[in-house]
Formats: structure tokens, sequence, C-alpha cells
């Protein structure tokens, strides 16, 4: 099969992280159009990291695109300054909305699938989630607000809040980087905003929650209750967990987790049963 590579840049002249790519089969035979936001501890990573996945997502019939957005730097002048979960969220949204552009354009349907991966989870989640500018973020939108109708989150924090026994470098993470240098203690509102579990309505998109086995970030029992309360609020979540996969890992399709992963996914996508899920 044929694919047109389009490459997307929000700004001019441009700014570094602030792109998208899409990926368009030459035949589109599905309605949703997915879209990939990739992690790295909010500090690092790659819009081309799931390039191939999409790739076979195009091979399916599915239009896709995957975003960068402008990372955090964990050493700051002062706190508060410099990029932040805040910022990127609104790249996110910009980037998302030249998608939303590209379906009008072309008359391809409004239905949408956001995939994020650990960080990139976090923002997919809000993105989801969350109204447009409720996380403090600036709303710089060509169209209406189009929410997703599904949310694929692979590894995801839920809070930002501090959690028994968190593990270090996570909690550095979280304060330097999702947070901007500021500390639960200096403004917990902040870390409540940028948390999923303060937007549990019976409105969200319809979450699947992909998690690892051997997870040792963000604990898996914190996205069971997230999804839990989801369905408590008249949602119908899926959550499953993947024993042998570790975080973050259904970035490529080469080993047999992976592949089980993917199957899930286009399940998911088309509103079939996925197997193995617990049910809430």
């Amino acid at each position: 099969m044929k694919y047109e590579f389009i490459s997307r840049y929000l700004d001019a002249p441009f700014v570094p992280g602030r792109a998208l790519d899409i990926f368009v089969p030459e035949k589109i035979t599905q309605e949703t159009a997915v879209f990939f936001i990739h992690g790295g501890g909010w500090s690092s990573g790659s819009r081309t990291l799931y390039h191939r996945i999409m790739e076979q997502l195009n091979e399916a019939g599915y239009l896709c695109a995957t975003t960068d957005y402008r990372l955090a730097n964990p050493v700051r002048p002062a706190p508060g300054s410099g990029i932040s979960a805040v910022e990127q969220l609104q790249d996110c949204r910009e980037a998302y909305d030249v998608l939303i552009t590209y379906l009008k354009e072309h008359d391809l349907p409004l239905k949408t699938a956001v995939f994020g991966a650990s960080a990139g989870a976090h923002l997919a989640s809000l993105l989801g989630c969350a109204a447009p500018g409720a996380c403090g973020e600036t709303v710089k939108l060509a169209n209406g607000w189009v929410k997703p109708s599904k949310l694929i989150l692979q590894s995801v924090p839920v809070t930002l809040e501090p959690w028994a026994e968190i593990f270090p470098p996570i909690a550095a993470s979280i304060r330097d980087c999702a947070c901007g240098g500021v500390s639960y203690e200096q403004d917990p509102e902040l870390y409540r905003r940028l948390s999923m579990t303060s937007y549990p309505g019976a409105d969200a998109p319809q979450c699947f929650y992909m998690e690892a086995g051997n997870e040792h970030m963000f604990p898996a029992e914190l996205s069971f209750a997230a999804a839990q309360k989801q369905h408590d609020c008249g949602g119908a979540p899926v959550w499953k967990q993947y024993h042998g996969a570790e975080h973050g890992f259904f970035y490529d399709l080469s080993r047999e987790v992976q592949q089980r992963a993917w199957t899930d996914m286009l399940k998911f996508l088309n509103d079939d049963p996925v197997s193995g899920a617990e049910q809430l």
C-alpha cells in the first residue's frame, strides 16, 4: 500500500518541538483517526517513536498523526520558569487541532483516538478529559474543540500528586519537568490541575489502560482506581495488564507482548471486547 507522509509545523519561524507528522494511507477505510503523543519524562523523546506502529495502522486503513512538544529542562533559573506540562499540553492541543483541520479539509469523520505512553499518556489524558484551558494552558485553536472519542493510555500517571512509596526519580521528574520546578508543597493546586483524576466526569472519552506487568514508575493500582472511578461515573473504561512487559513497552511490534497489545488496540478501536481485560 502507498502512503502519504506530511509534516506540519505550528509556527513560522519554526519553534522546536511544535510539529506533527500525518500518515495517510492510500485508502482510508476506518472512521477513527489515531493521534500519538510520545513519552520521555516530559524532558525527552520524539514523535518518530511511533512511526512504525503508524505504518501498520495505515496498512489497516487508519489515518494517523504523531506530535512533538516543547521539552522541559530540569535545570531552570527559577521555579515556574521555562517549559512544563502546561505548555506541553498547549502544544499537543494545537497539534491535535491541526489534525482536525486536515480531517475537515478532506471531508473525513471528526472521530479520533489519542494514544500516549508514560508522560505522553499523562498529556493525552489531560487532552481528552480536561476542557481546553482547565489545566492553565493557553488555548489557540482554529476549530471548535473536538473531543477525542477514545484514549489509549499506556503506563499512565493518572495523578501527579504524591503517592505512598513514590519512586524518587519519578518524584523529581514530576517536580522539575512536569511542574516546572515547583514543589507540591509550594503549589498543590498546580499538581491537582495537572492530574487526570481531577476530571473523572461521565463525558470523558472511553479509556483503554494498558499496564505493564513489570511497571515500576507509576503504580498500576492507581490507574485501576481511576478506571473504577470512571466506571462509577457512567463510563466504560477498559483496563488490562500485560505480564512480562516493562514500562513504556508498546513502541514496536517485534515482540509477542507488543503483538498482543496491538491486537487489543485494534479491538478497542473497533469497539470489540478486549480479551483478558479486568471487569470493572
